[in-house]
């Protein structure tokens, strides 16, 4: 397949590339114009002015597929009004100028990236993708976020990628966490029972594959089948690790050091998420619960 890639550089799309191109499919980055590392073969773009470069997108010729996974780093800083502003407009200005390009793109796929922010924060409830969508910041900004990717001609398929906690010890939380853990000062988040919906950066990728292969459409979640508590994740972390886990950060202090926003939005958010859709489709996990998870994640470190 001929596949172009929003957000190749990030933690996701870098491994994406790489599987992608080990398969033997062509890969074209989208970059900025003022990029000094662009391969030849790039579309440049800049997406907060809604500008496409003509000549790149003739050069490289029509493709079978747009997987669009830009967007500024949910996780990395507190959420100001003016990060918020920009954790919105990195996902739809991109999403929609990718929308607004698809004809002179010639793509009849669009794989776009969405997470499971989209249900909100739920208790224990079980979710899947049928359930509603929830009402706080994230849940708002992925449900305009895939409003945008809808806005597809109708004979262009569409996938939202409803990713959950993607873990790998190249990036992401858990190399945030991995640190603290191997000193033994990691604990529990809050009480610890918000339930978290992880996946293996590895079925990541494979799932990403599988939705182009299998051409699924709509939204799917990106989540391994085995949903946990943070304090029961805190223990298999700090058993695979071999070091005590016996500390908690308290609420208050996450929403001190963090901002109320990300705290209460994020990282104390309760997401119960199974992946209906993945499973019914004949998907099979590597990495189907949190032990097997970190074990992998470990593993790719060595």
């Amino acid at each position: 397949m001929r596949i172009a890639l929003a957000g190749a550089s990030g933690f996701i799309g870098t491994a994406l590339t790489a599987a992608l191109i080990a398969r033997g499919d062509d890969v074209t980055a989208f970059v900025r114009p003022d990029s000094t590392r662009a391969p030849a073969d790039a579309i440049r773009w800049d997406p907060a002015r809604g500008l496409l470069d003509d000549a790149d997108v003739r050069r490289v010729g029509p493709l079978d597929a747009i997987v669009n996974l830009a967007g500024a780093g949910i996780g990395d800083r507190r959420w100001s009004d003016e990060r918020k502003a920009l954790l919105r407009s990195s996902r739809l200005a991109s999403t929609t100028l990718i929308v607004d390009s698809l004809q002179a793109l010639g793509a009849s796929t669009l794989i776009n990236g969405s997470a499971i922010g989209y249900y909100g924060s739920r208790g224990d409830e079980t979710l899947d993708e049928s359930s509603s969508p929830g009402e706080d910041f994230l849940a708002q900004l992925c449900r305009d976020w895939e409003a945008a990717a809808s806005r597809a001609p109708r004979d262009v398929r569409v996938c939202h990628l409803r990713s959950g906690i993607v873990l790998d010890a190249a990036g992401g939380a858990l190399r945030r966490q991995l640190p603290l853990f191997r000193l033994g000062l990691g604990g529990r988040l809050g009480s610890g029972a918000q339930w978290l919906s992880p996946i293996s950066l590895v079925d990541e990728v494979r799932a990403i594959l599988w939705i182009l292969d299998a051409r699924l459409e709509g939204p799917v979640n990106l989540v391994a089948p085995q949903p946990l508590t943070n304090a029961q994740f805190t223990r298999v972390l700090a058993r695979a690790l071999g070091r005590p886990a016996a500390l908690a950060v308290p609420r208050a202090a996450l929403t001190l050091a963090l901002g109320r926003g990300l705290a209460e939005g994020a990282i104390l958010a309760s997401q119960r998420v199974l992946p209906r859709r993945l499973l019914e489709s004949g998907f099979t996990f590597g990495q189907s619960d949190a032990t097997a998870i970190v074990a992998t994640a470990l593993a790719r470190t060595n």
